[in-house]
Order: C-alpha cells, then sequence, then structure tokens
C-alpha cells in the first residue's frame, strides 16, 4: 500500500455464478470471493491497488483425477464449450498476466470469466 500501486487477482470459479449440482458449499464459497474482491477494490481503488477476478471453467489438471466421472465431465464441457474442449493452466495464467498490464489499470472490481464460452453456450 505504501507503492499506492498493485494488483490482486483472485482465482475462482464459474460455479460461483453458475452454481452446480451437489456443489452448493463449493459454489457458496467462490460467490463469497467475488463479493470480497468486489468490497477489496472499492476500498483499496483510491491506494492504486486494483482487484480483480479470473473465474476459469473446467481446467484439466491433477485434480480432476479425483473426480470419479472424470471423463464424462470433461467430454459435456467439451460438447458445451464454443472455443474448445478444455482449458488449461495457461489459459487462466493469461488471464492473470493481462490483467497484470499498465495497460489494464483502471480494471478493478472485475470478473474475467475464462471458460471458452461454456457460460453462454446453455
Amino acid at each position: 500500500m505504501k507503492a499506492r500501486n498493485g494488483r490482486i487477482i483472485n482465482i475462482t470459479s464459474v460455479v460461483g455464478a453458475a452454481g452446480n449440482p451437489g456443489q452448493a458449499n463449493y459454489a457458496a464459497a467462490k460467490a463469497g470471493v467475488a463479493g470480497m474482491t468486489r468490497a477489496l477494490a472499492q476500498e483499496l481503488g483510491q491506494r492504486g491497488i486494483r482487484v480483480n477476478i479470473v473465474s476459469a471453467g473446467v481446467v484439466d489438471t491433477d485434480a480432476l483425477k479425483y473426480f470419479p466421472n472424470r471423463e464424462e465431465l470433461l467430454a459435456e464441457y467439451a460438447r458445451r464449450t464454443p472455443a474448445g474442449p478444455t482449458l488449461t493452466p495457461e489459459d487462466v495464467a493469461g488471464a492473470v498476466y493481462l490483467l497484470c498490464l499498465p495497460e489494464a489499470a483502471m480494471i478493478t472490481g472485475h470478473t474475467l470469466v475464462v471458460d471458452g464460452g461454456y457460460c453462454i453456450s446453455g
């Protein structure tokens, strides 16, 4: 805060906005991060600190190996995603990088959805 400059980028999931059967607790936690982000953006904005969210869709990582229905999940996600079958960690990292650029200095309190169009495809 002394430097009067900085970025805070929280990573959440599209489940926080869209919900998902059987994941009410997860959705509530991610939605809570969104509210916290907007409050921090208001609180820290005058100190030059920008606070945003990158909200990701399904990212094919090792964490998915614990899902008993991993293959069905990825197949359904691919079927509903206009921009491609699965997200990579690099896709999420690219969004974070974008929000860290000097040209993004006036973006704060925003949720950047990185899901390949999954949420708009119904």
